[in-house]
């Protein structure tokens, strides 16, 4: 697992997420440890390295 840290869409809070490097590319929603709004996550690894990073309010 590797520890991310980036700022919520939303509050504008810099939080961090958990993710897991071993999959090559994932979505999923979960909500901001802030403010609690929903956060679409897409993230892309490649070799247990993380290649992109993009977090967004749902729906966007």
């Amino acid at each position: 697992m590797h520890e991310h840290f980036f700022q919520c869409p939303y509050c504008w809070k810099e939080i961090s997420v958990l993710l897991d490097t071993s999959v090559g590319q994932q979505t999923y929603v979960e909500d901001c440890e802030v403010c609690c709004n929903p956060i679409e996550f897409t993230v892309i690894c490649e070799a247990h390295e993380l290649r992109q990073f993009d977090a967004q309010p749902l729906g966007q």
